[in-house]
């Protein structure tokens, strides 16, 4: 079947019991047990439940992985990956990721023995250089957030078979509507699904999306073991925000474009970093690997002052963490989402003071066009 007709029935099946065309939502923490040792394929709400256990086969259809487990947030589900390395072991990550997961990895992960070797993986030469035989993990964003860099993946793929490395994508950016990184290779794909794949603004989740037996297994003991899986309402919120997946990424796609062409033309704007753009470095591999460039756009306006001016002044955008709701929400990438990233780094990676990032909405793209460039005509 097709995208959207999976995003719309699997694992969103009319409920047996009634025939409700949306499942019941099983708000309750316990299951009682038919005799000891017998049940009815649950036991307590933080092993499973069948709002996460649809869910789940939702969002393994859609990423064309064999296996998927759903967490609290993206970084319990980023954090439950990376538990699947050991004291010793050494991962490539991209330069450019979000600032929690730098958090992550170098204030936390660090202290249980892993070693994290940040640079740009799309210089596979980088790549394939700083792979030593510790090396287990290849850990890639792409696009980056902020930095919009694009990662060959088919090509660090195959970089991983040859190594016998694991490959792991965070396609939060763009979605499975957007790109399949399972299909062009990737082991593991991870989300927030905050973002994109609920859509509304109105929960917090997270995905890991596997093809491998051996690597499900321990990600559903780490699930169940350290409580990180995603509640009865939240399954909910998403399952119903996936229905619609296609169609708003369809509206993001068209209004990102339309906006980033704005955001080029405009004479207060210094520069503009969008894979839809000819401009962008990497337009052609965005193309070849992605159905669509996305509603993600970063901006630079030259200066903190001038960044600050703009965000004062905009009125449909929200000033705002987070991205991929129906409405527009615009940051400031070193003050805000990549705050714990320090900035010497941050100037090395990209970020500059004067870098806006926005996340387009499915408003009206004329009324978008006319707040920015309200807000820029006080810049």
């Amino acid at each position: 079947m097709g995208f959207s007709t999976d995003a719309i029935h699997v694992g969103q099946e009319p409920d047996p019991l009634t025939g409700s065309i949306v499942a019941p939502i099983y708000q309750t923490s316990t299951y009682v047990a038919e005799e000891v040792g017998k049940d009815k394929g649950y036991d307590y709400a933080r092993t499973n439940h069948p709002n996460r256990k649809a869910l789940e086969r939702t969002i393994a259809k859609l990423e064309g992985g064999k296996f998927a487990y759903v967490f609290t947030s993206g970084m319990a589900a980023i954090d439950s990956v990376f538990r699947l390395l050991r004291p010793g072991d050494h991962v490539i990550i991209s330069q450019a990721v979000y600032g929690g997961v730098f958090r992550l990895t170098t204030k936390l992960l660090t202290d249980f023995g892993l070693e994290f070797s940040f640079l740009d993986t799309s210089r596979l030469d980088l790549v394939q250089a700083a792979v030593k035989a510790s090396t287990k993990m290849i850990y890639v964003e792409t696009p980056t957030n902020p930095t919009m860099i694009v990662t060959d993946i088919a090509a660090t793929a195959k970089l991983a078979r040859e190594r016998d490395l694991t490959l792991v994508v965070d396609n939060t950016f763009l979605s499975p509507y957007l790109q399949q990184p399972i299909a062009l290779g990737a082991h593991i794909v991870v989300h927030s699904m905050t973002k994109y794949l609920n859509g509304h603004s109105d929960c917090t989740g997270g995905a890991a999306i596997l093809t491998r037996p051996e690597d499900a297994e321990k990600i559903y003991f780490i699930q169940r073991s350290a409580g990180a899986g995603l509640s009865p309402m939240d399954c909910f919120l998403v399952s119903r925000g996936v229905k619609t997946l296609a169609v708003r990424m369809e509206r993001h796609n068209s209004n990102g474009a339309a906006v980033a062409k704005f955001l080029e033309s405009h004479k207060k704007v210094k520069g503009v970093i969008y894979p839809g753009l000819l401009s962008h470095p990497q337009h052609e591999l965005a193309k070849r690997q992605q159905r669509g460039f996305g509603a993600m756009i970063s901006f630079d306006v030259g200066s903190l002052d001038a960044a600050k001016r703009l965000l004062k002044n905009v009125r449909i955008c929200s000033l705002a963490e987070s991205l991929g709701g129906v409405e527009t929400l615009i940051s400031h990438p070193a003050l805000m989402t990549h705050a714990s990233i320090p900035p010497e780094l941050q100037r090395e990676i990209g970020i500059t003071e004067g870098m806006v990032r926005i996340s387009v909405g499915i408003e009206d793209v004329e009324d978008l066009i006319a707040d920015l460039d309200q807000a820029l005509a006080k810049v």
